[in-house]
């Protein structure tokens, strides 16, 4: 019997062998486009700290807690009860009438802007929006410019494309717009991506001001402004600020979610897009997928017909206020001198500097050590340089488990200056 044990060893080491020739063998097959493009940093965090004793302020997940579960429970059944078999049929392109009709109205009624249904295209998140756009404006080794430290999901999406990047550095009010200007004449950027409300990863909100001077200067050149907007709605603090698409509607994209107002699994997301390259949009998007999830789109449209989407945000808005507070009180009790953080108005996230010369990357790996994690600002930069800020979601977890976390982060962040001294 003991005898036959090398053999079966034998034969295992032949089939890893042989797995591993034929994954050799296929690395030819991939395409130029995808073969430098980098995994999402942060979903490869997410499951890491998924482990239970594990405190996570790393995803930029909404508040599970807050999900209206029994309401969008409701809508279904009213959904199959009224529309049946309608509701699980192939859709236009377009997105459902009335979803593009509630979104176009929204825009009206809240900033102003006159948005035309027909320019309204529902998509699958707002993040396909920005792969549909880079199909239709970009060829490869043209450039992008980008806010820094910019989205990643946004770098991820345009790398697929070979875009050739450039970052302009953020201040306390927004982009800095002589950097913008200069960037631009450079380039002459097809795309300007920017976050102007609550900036993941920064929290940074655009003032009037800086979004008077930023519509001016695009302006000028032949670039197209994509103003993604998914946290617009969850302002706990301050005043509204307006919109690209009512400064610069012409050449301005705007995309926005139901991801983080309704629920994310929808992957519901929609842009409104200027004439000119509205019907190019179409066709990519139908080439991508045909159309989005139709189902998904009569049960968002019956739940905004039956509850008052104001009323859910409300909730929302006060629930991330509070955590947010929670945040940034106990970093101010709890972190070393030289330690900064933004103090965001809204949305999800918030932005911790360290001191020169210390790297958020070694912080990250003893901080898991101490059941704790976050995102280092590597990935938020083109370039992937080693940085010395980080990104902490507060929307997710509760205030007593924020302060317990921020304790811990404050014992790592000790731990790393002792190391450096």
């Amino acid at each position: 019997m003991w005898g036959y044990v090398p053999y079966l060893l034998r034969k295992a080491n032949q089939k890893i062998t042989l797995n591993i020739l034929k994954i050799n063998s296929m690395q030819n097959i991939f395409s130029d486009r995808i073969a430098d493009v980098p995994r999402s940093f942060i979903r490869d965090i997410l499951k890491i700290a998924v482990q239970s004793d594990v405190i996570s302020f790393a995803g930029g997940l909404p508040n599970r807690n807050l999900f209206p579960v029994e309401q969008l429970q409701a809508s279904t059944n009213k959904v199959f009860e009224n529309f049946g078999r309608q509701a699980l049929q192939y859709a236009e392109s377009e997105g459902l009438p009335q979803l593009r009709e509630f979104i176009a109205n929204e825009y009206r009624t809240k900033k102003g802007i006159d948005v035309d249904p027909n320019r309204v295209l529902i998509t699958n998140g707002s993040q396909q929006g920005l792969d549909l756009l880079a199909k239709t404006i970009l060829n490869e080794g043209e450039d992008v410019v980008l806010e820094e430290p910019g989205y990643l999901g946004a770098i991820q999406s345009f790398s697929v494309f070979k875009a050739r990047f450039t970052q302009v550095k953020m201040n306390e009010d927004g982009i800095d717009c002589d950097a913008l200007d200069k960037a631009l004449e450079k380039t002459r950027a097809k795309l300007f991506y920017c976050v102007p409300n609550f900036q993941n990863p920064s929290g940074i909100t655009y003032s009037t001001k800086v979004r008077e001077k930023v519509a001016g200067i695009v302006d000028k050149y032949l670039t197209l402004l994509i103003e993604d907007d998914p946290y617009g709605e969850l302002r706990f603090s301050g005043n509204v600020e307006p919109s690209f698409g009512k400064l610069l509607p012409h050449k301005t994209v705007m995309l926005g979610s139901f991801s983080k107002t309704v629920v994310p699994a929808f992957r519901l997301g929609w842009m409104v897009l200027p004439d000119a390259i509205y019907e190019r949009v179409i066709v990519a998007k139908q080439a991508a997928d045909l159309h989005t999830n139709s189902f998904s789109q009569y049960i968002v449209a019956q739940f905004l017909q039956d509850y008052p989407l104001s009323n859910h945000i409300e909730l929302i808005r006060k629930v991330y206020g509070d955590q947010c507070k929670a945040m940034i009180a106990s970093i101010k009790e709890c972190f070393p001198k030289g330690v900064h953080c933004t103090e965001p108005e809204g949305g999800m996230f918030l932005w911790v500097t360290l001191p020169d010369g210390i790297s958020s990357m070694e912080l990250f790996e003893i901080a898991l050590k101490n059941k704790v994690a976050f995102v280092p600002g590597n990935p938020f930069y083109a370039d992937a340089r080693n940085v010395s800020s980080f990104r902490l979601n507060f929307s997710c977890v509760d205030e007593a488990t924020i302060r317990i976390g921020v304790k811990r982060l404050a014992d790592s962040i000790d731990e790393l200056l002792k190391m450096k001294r």
